[in-house]
């Protein structure tokens, strides 16, 4: 069974990689968009992540533990992020923005989980500051899908 502190940088050592994977995903949906609107959301966003990335190790180092410096493998294997770049070579600006809302949905049920897990306090009070914030970059980047302007036509 894990300790407290085990299972605390387990989450956020989770938490470091799907933050990585999302300002990665961001950072190429950026750059393949055409609409300088998305390519500042993508930029502020993939900013955003490096950001909460940088927090969680910073949190991980006071705990005392060694803290995850990339994404996933599994993201870049499999991860909805991955789709991220076949819907890139489309320069479809819907489909990019649903396969960043499909990531989406994968960071808010990891941070749903990490609200869950009974960790560290301080590190608890971070990860759901950052969760409020992941859900609504969340609903950002859906609302912009759903909306008229970027409709598939």
């Amino acid at each position: 069974m894990k300790t407290i502190s085990e299972e605390t940088v387990s989450t956020l050592n989770n938490l470091i990689e799907i933050c990585c994977d999302g300002a990665d995903g961001f950072g190429e949906a950026a750059s393949a968009v055409d609409r300088p609107e998305l390519q500042e959301i993508f930029r502020r966003l993939s900013e955003q992540r490096q950001g909460f990335a940088q927090a969680l190790r910073t949190c991980v180092h006071q705990l005392g533990e060694e803290a995850e410096d990339s994404g996933s493998m599994a993201a870049k294997a499999h991860r909805g992020w991955m789709k991220l770049r076949e819907a890139i070579t489309t320069k479809d600006n819907h489909t990019i923005l649903a396969e960043c809302e499909r990531g989406e949905d994968h960071a808010l049920a990891a941070y749903r989980d990490a609200v869950e897990t009974f960790i560290d306090p301080i590190a608890a009070d971070l990860v759901q500051r950052q969760y409020v914030e992941v859900q609504k970059s969340h609903d950002i980047v859906r609302d912009l899908r759903d909306s008229p302007t970027y409709q598939k036509v």
